[in-house]
């Protein structure tokens, strides 16, 4: 039996790309996505190609990128667009193969291995074809990797510079992938690429001849993995999509949601509007999901230096009420840090994880109310079912309404559902 053949497609500056391709005025000119700076999110999310040409850097705030390119046009973000390209983009790559991974709203993995025979049995053309018919129908451009495993797959659409192909091969994989920055290899980050360097080790070739005391030592079982990773020994599926909804089915292991606040949080007031706005997202997305959490996690950054911390508590009883977890939440900010205006906070991401389904069979605490949570559990459902017909803004509690800027969002509306980790 023959090799796979993966790829993975990454559309190129994607969130500037679909304003470009929806407005044509801005086609051909230096374009930025940013968060509105009136809500204290005036950073870069993303950039067109003609804006990098000027130095224009993702995460920067607008003012600096306007510095770099004083005719650079700054657009707000729409999510319900680019869910609707990443969507059309995957519903493109269907008509290949029926396995067709997201990772994120513009990545994909794909596998034409047993199809490929029905469009000539070249992979290369293939992917020609796939990217054409991309920039013709979508009117955006991709970067392809082609190769025999995931890893190696992703590892060669991000080094092409953009709207090309770049297959890594057997043959091939120690003269391409090899003497590429350590870096460069899925799941090593900054600070594994610190470590590495710091013991001598810069390329992925260096991680692929390292040693076992070496990895095990200074990586845990991560080690030999990244290895494995760097020599292209990635047996991971590519999971078959759902061409109804045009994406796959995951074992979900946490349901979060953040936001950076509007203003500084320099009261308790303030951090439980935020806090039970940010937990009502994510229980809402827990029942829809038919899942309770024992664990509840928040993470905060703080307004004066924008350092962070992050605490989390497991629960005796798992829970999807929205109190609960806003409770927890809250509980543990408090326990952190001091809620004034010496101690302002300015982002809060509440976060539900080990999860268990709402149909097992659920062991109440001894000294609880165990008919007291089931009826809030069934308040919870109804809220939520009213929420699906008119809209989440249809119901508010009143802890919500306390802040006037805070009270008008719907932050489940405007969550975007990230990337779920290639390890799963």
């Amino acid at each position: 039996m023959g090799d796979r053949v993966v790829m993975h497609i990454d559309m190129n500056a994607f969130y500037a790309s679909v304003a470009q391709h929806l407005d044509p005025r801005l086609r051909g000119r230096a374009v930025a996505v940013a968060g509105d700076p009136e809500r204290r999110a005036g950073i870069i999310l993303a950039k067109s190609r003609e804006a990098k040409a000027f130095g224009v850097k993702t995460a920067t705030p607008i003012w600096q990128a306007k510095q770099a390119c004083p005719g650079l046009v700054v657009v707000p973000p729409d999510y319900d667009a680019y869910k609707r390209y990443s969507r059309l983009v995957r519903l493109i790559c269907y008509d290949y193969t029926d396995l067709v991974e997201p990772f994120g709203l513009d990545e994909s993995w794909i596998d034409v291995t047993g199809s490929l025979a029905l469009f000539g049995g070249d992979a290369l053309l293939v992917a020609e074809e796939i990217s054409g018919r991309i920039k013709s129908e979508l009117g955006l451009t991709v970067s392809i990797g082609v190769s025999w495993n995931k890893v190696f797959a992703k590892l060669g659409s991000d080094t092409d510079p953009g709207d090309g192909i770049v297959a890594i091969t057997r043959e091939n994989y120690r003269d391409v992938a090899w003497p590429l920055p350590a870096s460069d290899l899925i799941y090593v980050g900054s600070a594994t690429a610190r470590k590495l360097h710091s013991a001598g080790y810069e390329t992925i070739g260096d991680v692929a001849r390292a040693g076992d005391y070496f990895l095990l030592r200074r990586f845990g079982k991560i080690g030999p993995m990244l290895r494995a990773f760097a020599n292209g020994q990635d047996a991971s599926p590519v999971k078959p999509m759902d061409p109804a909804r045009a994406d796959v089915e995951y074992e979900v292991k946490g349901i979060g949601n953040g936001l950076t606040a509007p203003r500084d949080l320099v009261c308790e007031a303030d951090v439980k509007a935020l806090v039970w706005l940010l937990a009502e997202s994510v229980t809402q997305r827990l029942r829809e999901s038919r899942l309770r959490c024992r664990t509840v996690a928040v993470g905060v950054r703080r307004a004066g230096d924008l350092s962070g911390y992050s605490r989390q508590t497991t629960l005796r009883v798992p829970t999807c009420l929205t109190s609960d977890v806003a409770d927890h939440a809250l509980s543990l900010i408090r326990n952190a840090q001091p809620l004034d205006e010496e101690h302002a906070i300015r982002a809060i991401h509440v976060r539900a994880t080990s999860l268990v389904a709402m149909d097992a069979p659920l062991q109440h605490d001894l000294f609880g109310n165990a008919e007291e949570v089931l009826r809030r559990e069934r308040l919870d459902l109804a809220v939520d079912a009213l929420r699906a017909r008119f809209g989440n803004r249809c119901v508010h509690r009143a802890v919500e309404l306390t802040d006037e800027v805070m009270g008008g969002l719907d932050i489940k509306r405007d969550n975007t559902v990230h990337p779920i980790g290639f390890l799963r």
